[in-house]
This record gives C-alpha cells, sequence and structure tokens, in this order.
C-alpha cells in the first residue's frame, strides 16, 4: 500500500475515534454509490453527519475554501442521499470536514461541523 493511502487511512481512523469520543455514532466508513465515496457516515441525535476527512502533513495547508471541490460536493451529496433512502432514515444531513494534520509525531485534529451545503 503506497504511503499516502496508509496515511489517509490512519487519518480517517483517528476521525473516526475523535467522533466517537465527542458522542457521535458511526454508522459507515467509505460508503460508495457510484462515484461518490463518502469517509465516514455518523450519527448524533437526528442528525447523519456526512464526514469528508482530509490528512495533511504540517506543511501542506491549503484553505478550507479548497479542500473539497464542487463536484466533490456533488458526489458526496448524492452518495448521502442514496444512503438516507437505502436506510430509510427521517434525519437532517449535515455535512462536515474533519482535517487530520501531522505534526511531528502527533496529531492536530480540527472538526468544520456545516463546512457547506448542497440544495
Amino acid at each position: 500500500m503506497a504511503k499516502h493511502t496508509e496515511f489517509g487511512k490512519l487519518g480517517e481512523q483517528l476521525a473516526v475515534d475523535f467522533l466517537l469520543n465527542k458522542g457521535y455514532g458511526i454508522c459507515a466508513r467509505n460508503y460508495r454509490y457510484l462515484k461518490g465515496e463518502i469517509d465516514i457516515v455518523a450519527q448524533k441525535g437526528n442528525t447523519l453527519v456526512v464526514v469528508e476527512v482530509k490528512s495533511r502533513n504540517m506543511g501542506f495547508l491549503e484553505d478550507i475554501s479548497e479542500v473539497v471541490s464542487s463536484k466533490k460536493i456533488q458526489l458526496l451529496a448524492m452518495a448521502a442521499n442514496q444512503y438516507v433512502q437505502q436506510e430509510d432514515l427521517d434525519v437532517e444531513v449535515r455535512f462536515d470536514i474533519v482535517k487530520v494534520v501531522k505534526k511531528g509525531n502527533g496529531f492536530e485534529i480540527e472538526h468544520l461541523e456545516d463546512a457547506f451545503y448542497y440544495f
């Protein structure tokens, strides 16, 4: 497995652990529908949270507005809609980003709730 793939998987696991510690339930990981993939589908209360995980090294910090493209947002929304229908859920849906940044031997995690909207 390539180093960037391993780092991405580690970032996703750290994001899952972070969300669990914040009281979220994890419903699915790497949920795929057509060309869309949701890194983490979580739930807290009556809100289904679609989480995009971005893992970065310390020197690679881009503006949050550049992290998720409009095409990626469309694919996430399509996959989220399919997940809600498939599971027959009656919930609000929120799109979050969890950014995992490697700093030395540790990691910093930033959780951006309502990171973007899709209508």
